[in-house]
């Protein structure tokens, strides 16, 4: 994800798929990305670069792991100021919660949710520090 988010903003593109080295390879040639490795542990998934740059701007991941339930589809990722209270909005006006939240890291949440004309899209927040 990138530095500098504010509410609003789409902060990062992800594709999950069951084939995410294939897919890594298709974007590499049809594109031009490489592919920068991230351990999940037990496999890698990609962050992609664009060529002459050293600036992530979209993965491609396993679906699996957290992952599991993610539609196949590039998701983005939208900067809320608070992920709960953004949530509860998003079921308020007739939305759907899909996943999460889930942690993102030690430092963000995350959850992917359903509007009411039935696109997808992920909400991306950081989360607050203790006092």
């Amino acid at each position: 994800m990138t530095d500098g988010k504010r509410p609003g903003q789409i902060v990062w593109t992800d594709l999950t798929v069951t084939n995410a080295e294939e897919i890594r390879d298709f974007y590499s040639k049809v594109v031009g990305w490489t592919a920068a490795p991230v351990s999940m542990g037990d496999y890698d998934d990609y962050a992609m670069v664009p060529p002459g740059s050293d600036t992530e701007v979209a993965g491609i991941c396993h679906a699996n792991g957290p992952n599991v339930d993610l539609p196949a589809q590039w998701l983005f990722y939208i900067a809320v100021s608070d992920l709960d209270k953004s949530m509860q909005e998003c079921i308020k006006l007739g939305g759907k919660i899909l996943t999460g939240p889930k942690n993102l890291g030690p430092r963000a949440r995350y959850c992917v949710i359903e509007d009411p004309g039935g696109a997808v899209a992920a909400l991306y927040a950081e989360k607050k520090e203790l006092p």
